[in-house]
């Protein structure tokens, strides 16, 4: 797998289907402001590897996919939140505790659930991109979570190829973001109110470019399985 033409091919694909149309990327931040519902539905259209990068169009279709994409990443996102409750609540019993004893037990159990939410997130992590496109792909929402095909498309990547593109793409699309986020966080405490008004700005021209590299690079190492 050549991780180099990957990640040139997924800019290249943001900068001549969206950075060079303006009209596609105004568009694309306005469906960002409708609570981001439109942008994942063109997202979806990405998925099905459209190529080049679609035109921001038929608003209906794009919400009805953005929502379905969110019922999809929220059932992937129900064993988390359950497990982060698990934590938050064991944490919470054992602070309230008199007992020496039963607080360190107590603590034990949120480590040990701390533990499990962690390989669980790593899980999910590794298993939903390829659902989630296959679903993308199929129109078929039991196939996001059909995980006997899912693993045999890992399996045809290869795991070792596809774990480490997951790692490369979240360093990739990471550190760009996290300096971003450091630049915004001290232009806010700078310049409280206009920091935020330009950080909120910054997010609505930004996220829709991070969106799209990162979901054709997916969709890419998804190709790579040789499935449709």
């Amino acid at each position: 797998m050549d991780y180099g033409t990957m990640i040139g091919n997924s800019f290249t694909y943001v900068k001549e289907g969206i950075i060079d149309k303006v009209n596609t990327w105004l568009l694309l931040i306005i469906a960002t402001l409708i609570l981001a519902i439109p942008l994942m539905g063109y997202i979806m259209s990405v998925y099905r590897g459209t190529k080049p990068a679609p035109e921001v169009d038929g608003w209906s279709k794009l919400f009805v996919d953005g929502i379905l994409l969110l019922i999809v990443g929220f059932i992937y996102a129900i064993p988390i939140i359950i497990l982060e409750f698990l934590v938050i609540g064991a944490t919470f019993v054992t602070q309230m505790g008199s007992n020496p004893t039963a607080a360190m037990t107590g603590l034990a159990g949120a480590g040990i659930l701390a533990v499990i939410l962690i390989i669980v997130a790593i899980i999910i992590a590794i298993v939903a991109p390829i659902g989630i496109i296959r679903f993308a792909r199929t129109g078929s929402f039991g196939e996001a979570f059909n995980f006997g095909e899912i693993f045999a498309t890992i399996k045809k990547i290869g795991w070792l190829s596809y774990i480490l593109a997951l790692i490369i793409v979240a360093i990739v699309v990471g550190i760009p973001v996290l300096i971003l986020w450091a630049i915004l966080m001290a232009l806010i405490i700078a310049l409280p109110i206009v920091g935020l008004v330009i950080a909120v700005i910054i997010f609505l021209i930004v996220l829709p470019i991070i969106e799209v590299f990162e979901a054709r690079f997916l969709t890419q190492v998804y190709e790579t399985a040789g499935t449709t």
